[in-house]
């Protein structure tokens, strides 16, 4: 389909995120699982909250994230108004993270006390932030402390791989700034 994210194992072919995750989740002995589940109504809350995070929070990191940062980069026209959509539809988004997914004190989606892939995948999502304005990023998510802290403990139980795949966000972040630079200049 030529799209990605995509993953070739031997002569198997497979796209979209969510059901790479599964598929390596599945595929390896070894896993641990609380990365998903053997238990069937655990691995169902997982789905649930993949199914959700694709119908909410990465439509709104999508059209902020694009009308944002991405554009710009691409040297396309920004639509402010998909970007406000976007940043209205990923605020509820976290605000629901926050209230329901986020269960009891639990530091991990679905009441987990370990990560899961749903953890990685949602975290991700929001890591895409980082190619925000600082201002813009604080005025999102800075208001979901319980949020912050649960993209922390995220961060910290898959540490050093978390630091090691976000670090390519840094570069990519300073040319943005470069490129916002450039054109308030024109």
């Amino acid at each position: 389909m030529k799209q990605v994210p995509a993953i070739v194992h031997g002569d198997f072919k497979l796209f979209e995120s969510h059901a790479i995750l599964i598929y390596l989740a599945s595929a390896f002995p070894g896993v641990a699982d609380h990365w998903y589940p053997a238990d069937v109504r655990k691995r169902a809350k997982i789905h649930s909250v993949l199914d959700w995070h694709h119908s909410n929070l990465r439509r709104g990191s999508v059209g902020y994230i694009f009308n944002t940062a991405v554009a710009l980069a691409l040297g396309l026209p920004a639509n402010p108004q998909a970007a406000a959509e976007g940043e209205k539809l990923m605020s509820a988004s976290l605000a629901t993270l926050e209230s329901f997914w986020l269960e009891g004190d639990a530091p991990f989606l679905v009441g987990n006390s370990k990560p899961s892939i749903a953890d990685l995948a949602l975290v991700c999502e929001i890591m895409q932030l980082e190619f925000a304005d600082e201002e813009d990023r604080e005025r999102i998510v800075g208001p979901h402390k319980r949020i912050l802290k649960w993209i922390e403990d995220t961060k910290n139980a898959t540490a050093p791989y978390f630091d090691e795949i976000h670090s390519i966000m840094v570069p990519i972040r300073e040319k943005l700034k470069e490129l916002k630079v450039q054109a308030s200049k024109k």
